[in-house]
């Protein structure tokens, strides 16, 4: 979804009131997904789905990829991530971490997975997808953003009602900020969701001169996120452009970014996955934070995924 989030998402206020009775849009699309529900699909594959409640920028990709870290050393792994023109991005930061498929549904991913014998597929979103029977359903929270004014889509930035969190096994809150408001929140709607909390911590510092003064750009669901990493390894943020969502930036864009770098005489330094997205050509002199979670608690949660084969 390529969007910028609008400043009413935040808290409770007029214009989101005003918007409220479009949320009825976001009720009937979850009503009639959870009509198919009753006919879910079951495979000898097991299934793991990190998905989101909140829209965009939790650390979905981030936590599948960590997920692999930790299962392939037992099982045969894929990831399974439905096939969105704009998020080659993500399809391509998961085929450097491990296999991937990716077609226009879900269910086809996991046959053809199935088919080939694999033993866990790691979707990367999915939860909204009522009709698949997953071992294993994980919702990511930014723990900064929290559920934002707490409203549905359009109104806010929920995907769905905060009570299908009595469907779902874990929850994970990425970010900075530690959000125990939050914690409480979910906990009183499904006191048996286990809560794991995580951070993104730089893998190429070695790389980056944190001496110079910097340019960032970025088209990901949350910019904040990326900008408070910076800051907390002590990055020098002169310059910030921040892009929608998933947002193809042209060659035009790029050339602009590096003139003003240029007369400004700043470093470039944007996101993986936003590099992802360059040519070979816009990818010149941009340089990129690699970032991986981490995990707290990271004992448990290897647990509960090698406990994987159980389940069900």
């Amino acid at each position: 979804m390529k969007l910028i989030k609008p400043k009413f998402w935040e808290d409770k206020n007029i214009l989101s009131y005003l918007m409220l009775p479009t949320t009825l849009i976001t009720i009937l699309i979850n009503i009639i997904k959870k009509s198919f529900s009753k006919k879910r699909l079951r495979l000898r594959i097991r299934t793991i789905c990190i998905g989101n409640i909140f829209i965009g920028g939790t650390g979905k990709t981030s936590l599948a990829i960590e997920i692999n870290k930790i299962l392939k050393k037992k099982f045969k792994t894929v990831f399974i991530k439905k096939k969105y023109l704009n998020q080659i991005d993500e399809i391509n930061m998961l085929n450097k971490n491990g296999s991937v498929i990716s077609t226009n549904e879900r269910i086809n991913s996991l046959k053809i997975s199935d088919n080939k014998k694999i033993q866990v597929a790691i979707l990367d979103d999915g939860l909204q997808q009522k009709n698949i029977n997953y071992n294993l359903k994980i919702v990511c929270f930014n723990s900064h953003e929290g559920i934002g004014n707490g409203f549905l889509f359009p109104a806010g930035p929920l995907r769905e009602k905060l009570d299908e969190l009595k469907n779902y096994d874990l929850v994970f809150l990425n970010g900075e900020k530690k959000n125990m408001k939050l914690a409480k929140k979910i906990k009183s709607i499904n006191k048996n969701l286990k809560i794991f909390e995580a951070n993104y911590k730089p893998t190429n510092l070695n790389k980056l001169d944190r001496k110079k003064k910097y340019l960032m750009f970025c088209g990901i669901g949350n910019p904040h996120e990326f900008e408070n990493t910076l800051n907390k390894y002590n990055f020098k943020i002169n310059k910030k452009i921040i892009f929608p969502d998933h947002y193809p930036i042209n060659l035009k864009q790029i050339n602009t970014i590096k003139k003003i770098a240029k007369r400004e005489q700043l470093k470039i330094i944007t996101t993986e996955k936003d590099y992802y997205r360059l040519s070979y050509n816009q990818k010149k002199n941009i340089k990129y934070l690699k970032i991986k979670l981490n995990i707290k608690n990271l004992k448990k949660f290897r647990e509960i995924l090698l406990d994987i084969n159980e389940k069900n």
